[in-house]
């Protein structure tokens, strides 16, 4: 007994703290995830943004 304390009620804080670490690590590593995938579709959507100008920019001269 830790303080009057039976060993499994601090096992079961412990363990409490534990899961609080691990759940906040999975929502930091979620949102870096989500973050990289928005960044590759903004990429995609200029890049289209870009062609199109391109194209528009090519149609005008040929005019």
């Amino acid at each position: 007994m830790f303080f009057g304390v039976p060993w499994w009620v601090i096992l079961l804080i412990a363990f409490t703290f534990l899961s609080g670490y691990m759940a906040l690590r999975a929502m930091v590593a979620e949102k870096r995830l989500e973050e990289r995938f928005i960044e590759q579709e903004g990429q995609v959507y200029m890049k289209r943004i870009e062609e199109e100008r391109k194209k528009r920019f090519i149609k005008k001269v040929g005019e």
